[in-house]
């Protein structure tokens, strides 16, 4: 018999290789490689040994597939049914779809599934901006209108940026009026998703600007980030009272994308001029939601139940109505809009630091002790 037959005899009826099959590849090795191959001889028994078991290459593939899912272990089915699966007429793309979530979920350790950080066991709720909306009593209708505002309130342009700002405003208009018409509830959607972007940036670029000095900001941060919070929750709000079109989802897509790039850049170059650009813009929701509630009040538009996320959010009664909502909405965005002039007044004086004068005003309404509010944030009690 030569060598390659006993070589096959081996392979085919032994899981262990025989002593004349071990024999056989000795002397073929010595023949190819000659005398310095004798280093290479236990490598290549072990090999052997390997590669001659029932899972061999001169195995049938249907063999193997046999074999392997009729194994004992529930490990080794999985894996071999992941394995093979792409060898299947049968199996379709869900259930290769399902296996691989089930093995994408199987390789998480359970204690990241189970075990949640104490940290996040507290649920952080949105607040809304101002303190008669965080009362223990839910806040009628009268209550509401009791709520001061100066609807006449507008923002006169002192030198060139707030003149550039304010025409901004108004030409930004000027499509919005022409899409939208009267589609007022449409128009708050689209809005709204613009109007929470603000915020945010001015509140991204002061953080960062913070850790870069290695100092405070002034305590502006966590009101800008609060601004953008509130302005989202409206956003929530008006979503459970109308669905935006295809179109208008794909036109807020792109107004956002342009308008965050054009924010950031500005508020870059001036945050001055950004500040005074929101001011100008939540005059003008201030107005939009005036007109809003004229013509609910008129009969055009439906005055529907309020959604349950606006009267948890705003405190209102459980009988409250989309006219609720609005005047909600409204001194909330009265607030952004003499928020944001404030700031942009502080930045133009180059008093940028809140906590003087809060400390100060706090003292005068008896909310803290008396002290001296100017040695208490000097520069060098300064963090």
């Amino acid at each position: 018999m030569s060598s390659f037959a006993t070589i096959r005899t081996s392979l085919a009826h032994s899981q262990q290789p025989s002593a004349a099959a071990t024999k056989a590849v000795k002397s073929l090795f010595l023949q190819q490689q000659g005398s310095n191959s004798q280093r290479y001889l236990s490598t290549t028994t072990s090999s052997f040994a390997t590669f001659a078991r029932p899972c061999s290459i001169i195995t049938p593939a249907s063999t193997i597939r046999y074999r392997q899912e009729t194994a004992p272990s529930a490990t080794a089915q999985q894996s071999t049914k992941r394995t093979f699966s792409l060898f299947s007429r049968n199996s379709s793309s869900s259930d290769t779809l399902a296996a691989a979530k089930a093995e994408e979920a199987s390789r998480i350790p359970k204690a990241v599934q189970n075990d949640i950080p104490e940290a996040l066991l507290h649920e952080t709720h949105p607040k809304p901006m101002l303190d008669e909306f965080m009362g223990k009593k839910r806040l009628t209708t009268k209550d509401l209108e009791a709520i001061p505002i100066d609807l006449q309130y507008h923002r006169e342009p002192a030198n060139v940026s707030d003149w550039v700002a304010y025409q901004t405003v108004k030409a930004m208009r000027i499509p919005t009026d022409i899409f939208f018409r009267t589609k007022y509830i449409h128009r708050v959607v689209a809005l709204e998703t613009v109007a929470a972007v603000p915020g945010m940036v001015a509140g991204m670029l002061r953080h960062l600007r913070s850790l870069r000095r290695c100092s405070h900001d002034g305590g502006w941060i966590s009101h800008l980030l609060h601004e953008a919070e509130n302005e989202r929750m409206h956003l929530l709000t008006w979503m459970k009272v109308s669905q935006p079109t295809l179109f208008e989802r794909a036109l807020v897509t792109a107004v956002q994308g342009v308008f965050f790039n054009v924010f950031f850049a500005l508020y870059m170059m001036s945050d001055k001029t950004a500040h005074r650009v929101v001011g100008y813009l939540e005059e003008q929701a201030v107005i939009s939601y005036t007109h809003m509630l004229d013509e609910i009040d008129n009969g055009v538009l439906e005055n529907g139940p309020a959604p349950k996320i606006a009267i948890d959010y705003w405190n209102l009664e459980e009988n409250a109505t989309v006219r609720d909502v609005c005047l909600a909405i409204r001194l909330d965005e009265n607030v952004h809009m003499l928020t944001n002039h404030h700031l942009s007044d502080r930045l133009a004086l180059k008093q940028e630091d809140l906590r003087v004068d809060i400390h100060k005003l706090q003292e005068e309404r008896g909310m803290i002790p008396t002290q001296n509010a100017e040695k208490v944030w000097t520069k060098g009690n300064k963090y």
